[in-house]
């Protein structure tokens, strides 16, 4: 069975940066989702996190494990019941200029009646030896709705700076 992509939409934040990045309506006509990301914030550190949350729920639906190297140093993470799920570590204004995270985030049988699993692989770029991160971590949402809209957002009262971008990709069997 083939797999297709198709591109559902693309966010790209302008000038003067965004507090979060919005998929709304999202069609139930797909298998699977995944989103590509390439984020930075406006905060004066090397780093902070960028967070997700589904169909805006901000009860404790959430839960996540994972693991990490930061700057050479592994570790893990995770917690249970939280109103989020962390997405990776965001480069701030610290970090060397024009630098961006990466990473992807998939979320298989996003239309079943089953919670839903949530799998995000990203890193954290500033083109130095510190500072730096590599995240894989699991996550369950847990309803028994479709996922329908999907926010992205920066931690407080940050902004995601211009060039920010993400684009949320329909998977399809045919």
């Amino acid at each position: 069975m083939a797999t297709t992509f198709e591109a559902i939409a693309t966010v790209t934040v302008g000038s003067g940066g965004a507090a979060n990045i919005e998929f709304t309506s999202i069609p139930g006509t797909y298998t699977d989702l995944l989103i590509k990301y390439s984020l930075r914030s406006d905060q004066a550190v090397d780093y902070n996190y960028a967070y997700m949350r589904i169909n805006g729920v901000t009860t404790s639906s959430y839960s996540y494990k994972g693991v990490y190297a930061d700057s050479n140093t592994p570790g893990s993470y995770g917690t249970t019941n939280n109103n989020l799920i962390e997405m990776n570590l965001t480069v701030g204004a610290n970090s060397t200029a024009s630098t961006f995270s990466n990473g992807e985030c998939y979320l298989p049988n996003y239309t079943s009646s089953s919670n839903k699993s949530i799998s995000v692989d990203a890193v954290s770029e500033k083109n130095a030896s510190t500072g730096v991160g590599l995240y894989l971590s699991a996550g369950l949402f847990s309803t028994s709705s479709a996922i329908t809209s999907i926010s992205i957002y920066a931690s407080g009262s940050l902004k995601f700076v211009q060039y920010s971008t993400a684009t949320l990709y329909g998977i399809k069997n045919s």
